[in-house]
């Protein structure tokens, strides 16, 4: 099959979770984003729960699902995955963690998982690079959409590319692909 019954449930799930979000700066449907990251990891070789992983990475962070309905609908593996790319962007207290705090922390969490995770959060990057390089390249204000400078935004996905760019020759291809990005964004 193309398209496996289990990918397409991924993709509906993600949709609709995702329902009504929208990415900074273009409104284009957040979905958009989540097909980005897994059309790359499927066209770099990745099984399919990698794939699907890529498709359900912001769920636990940006939506009320839980890991555990992950795990109960795609499995153990996926939501190994899911869990490792997802943010903690509340303190104990329930209020917004610092936006630096939560990238320095999360990329640190990162350097730790295992190179499928890496991969996802990598594909999740360079997804994001090619968005502001496209929101740029069509006149949108990029930079007030995010909760730190450019200086700081550029200087977070240079250590994102750095941290999480080795390892496998996928990794290496998804590092040179965000590290292009990065320059021509950083012109």
């Amino acid at each position: 099959m193309l398209l496996s019954l289990t990918l397409e449930r991924a993709l509906r799930w993600a949709a609709t979770c995702h329902q009504g979000q929208v990415r900074r700066g273009s409104n284009a449907p957040y979905v958009e984003h989540l097909v980005g990251v897994a059309w790359m990891l499927d066209r770099l070789g990745y099984p399919e729960h990698v794939v699907i992983a890529g498709l359900l990475h912001d769920v636990v962070e940006d939506t009320p699902a839980t890991l555990a309905e992950v795990e109960a609908s795609f499995g153990a593996d996926v939501a190994a995955i899911v869990g490792h790319c997802s943010e903690v962007k509340l303190d104990e207290a329930g209020a917004q963690r610092p936006w630096a705090d939560r990238k320095r922390d999360h990329l640190a969490a990162l350097t730790l998982a295992p190179a499928e995770a890496r991969a996802v959060a990598l594909a999740d990057k360079v997804h994001n690079l090619l968005s502001i390089a496209l929101d740029l390249r069509e006149g949108r204000d990029v930079w007030s959409q995010f909760h730190a400078d450019r200086a700081r935004v550029l200087a977070y996905y240079l250590e994102a590319i750095r941290t999480l760019g080795s390892g496998d020759a996928r990794l290496s291809k998804l590092s040179a692909e965000a590290t292009e990005l990065l320059a021509l964004i950083g012109d």
